[in-house]
C-alpha cells in the first residue's frame, strides 16, 4: 500500500499499522508513512496480533502460519490451487482469506490479476532475452536479431491478458511471435492489433508441439482462475527443442504450465533442464517492485476501503466480484476452482444471495 492509501483510510477514521521499512524496496519510506497517519511498528508479529484485516501481496509465508488467527481477513494474492500446505494452514486457522486472483466482475474479467499480469507478461520477455545470453547456458540468440541476421523466434502460450502484453513486447522488439490460445476472439483482436505479423493457432497438443520445436523463446501463459494450471508441455517435447533455448513459465504460481518447472526465487531464478533455459520465478512483478505497488495499489485499493467501511460480511453480500474472491471462511473452502483443483470439498458461499 502507498502512503496516500494509508491517508485515505486514515481520513475514513481507521487505524494503519505499517511495518517499519515495508515500502523501502518500492522507494516508499517511513517518514512518508507517518506523514500519512500510519502507525509504525517494528515487527511483523505486532501487526498480525492487532489488525483485523491483513493486506499483502504474496501468500502467507511459513514463518508467518503460527500469527494466523480465526476471523482475521486476509486479502492478498493466495493461489491456494497449487498449494496444498497453505491452504491447510488457512482452514486451521480458520481466516477469511480472499484472494486478489479470484476476484471477478460480472463479465469475466480479474481486476485484481490484471494489473500483475500485464507487468508480468511485459517482463516475461525481458526475462527470457536474459536467460538466452550464453553466461546463464542460453544459446546465445539476442531477441530481435540483427542486420543480416534474423530475429528469435518466440511462441506464446496462452493469449489472455500475460500473453497479450508478452506479444506486444515481444513484437515490438522485433522478434518472430506465435500466441496460441483455445479461444478464437482472444486470437482475432491480437491478428488485429499486429495488423497480422503476428502468427494466431489454436492451441492442442500437436500445434503447440510443432511450434515450440522450433522455438528460441516460449512463454507460458495460461490460466484458469483460481485453479492449478494445465501441463501444456510434456518433458518429451521439451527435450526436442534446441538446446540453449529458454522458457519462461508466469504460470508457476498456479503450478506451472511446463511439466519441468519448479519454482525458483530472484536470487537464483534460472535452472538448466533438458538443455533448455528455465525462468520460474513466483511473483515476477517484485522484480519491479514501484511499478508493480503502484499498480497494484491502484487496483487492490477500492476493494480495501470498501471491506474497511463496510465490514467484510456487507462487502462480501453486496459486491458480486469480492465475494467471488473468497476462497475460504470459518475452516471451509467456497471456491471451486481451489477445491476441485486440492480435491476437497466445497462448501456454499455464505454471502451468495438466497435462490
Amino acid at each position: 500500500m502507498t502512503p496516500g492509501g494509508v491517508d485515505v483510510l486514515v481520513s475514513h477514521d481507521h487505524r494503519v499499522l505499517v511495518e517499519r521499512g515495508a515500502g523501502e524496496g518500492s522507494g516508499f519510506h517511513d517518514q512518508e508513512y507517518h506523514q500519512a497517519g500510519a502507525t509504525l511498528v517494528d515487527q511483523a508479529k505486532r501487526i498480525w496480533e492487532e489488525a483485523e484485516m491483513v493486506v499483502k501481496v504474496k501468500e502467507p509465508l511459513e514463518s508467518e502460519f503460527p500469527f494466523l488467527k480465526p476471523g482475521l481477513v486476509l486479502f492478498t494474492y493466495l493461489h491456494l490451487a497449487a498449494n496444498r500446505l497453505l491452504t491447510r494452514q488457512l482452514l486451521e486457522s480458520r481466516v477469511i482469506g480472499i484472494g486478489y486472483e479470484t476476484v471477478q466482475t460480472g463479465d469475466g474479467s480479474l481486476p485484481l490479476l490484471r494489473p500483475m499480469s500485464e507487468i508480468a507478461g511485459r517482463a516475461s520477455i525481458l526475462a527470457g532475452g536474459m536467460c538466452l545470453e550464453a553466461r546463464h547456458g542460453g544459446s546465445g540468440i539476442l531477441l530481435c536479431g540483427a542486420s543480416g541476421v534474423p530475429p528469435a523466434k518466440v511462441v506464446i502460450l496462452g493469449a489472455g491478458v500475460v500473453g497479450t502484453n508478452a506479444c506486444k513486447v515481444a513484437f515490438g522488439m522485433g522478434a518472430r511471435v506465435s500466441i496460441l490460445d483455445i479461444h478464437p476472439e482472444r486470437l482475432s483482436y491480437i491478428h488485429d492489433i499486429t495488423q497480422g505479423h503476428i502468427t494466431t493457432l489454436i492451441s492442442n497438443r500437436m500445434t503447440i508441439g510443432e511450434e515450440i520445436v522450433d522455438a528460441d523463446l516460449v512463454i507460458g501463459a495460461v490460466l484458469v482462475p483460481g485453479a492449478q494450471a494445465p501441463k501444456l508441455v510434456s518433458r518429451q517435447m521439451l527435450a526436442k527443442m534446441s538446446p540453449g533455448s529458454a522458457i519462461v513459465d508466469v504460470s508457476v504460481d498456479q503450478g506451472g504450465c511446463f511439466e519441468t518447472t519448479r519454482p525458483t526465487t530472484h536470487e537464483a531464478p534460472t535452472y538448466v533442464e533438458e538443455g533448455i533455459v528455465h525462468y520460474c520465478v513466483a511473483n515476477m512483478p517484485g522484480i519491479y517492485p514501484r511499478t508493480s505497488t503502484l499498480a497494484l495499489t491502484h487496483a487492490t485499493f477500492p476493494y480495501i476501503l470498501q471491506i474497511a467501511n463496510q465490514g467484510y460480511e456487507k462487502a462480501l453480500r453486496e459486491d458480486e466480484a469480492l465475494r467471488r474472491g473468497l476462497n475460504l471462511i470459518d475452516g471451509k473452502v467456497v471456491c471451486k476452482g481451489v477445491a476441485e483443483s486440492l480435491g476437497v470439498p466445497i462448501s456454499p458461499n455464505p454471502f451468495s444471495p438466497l435462490p
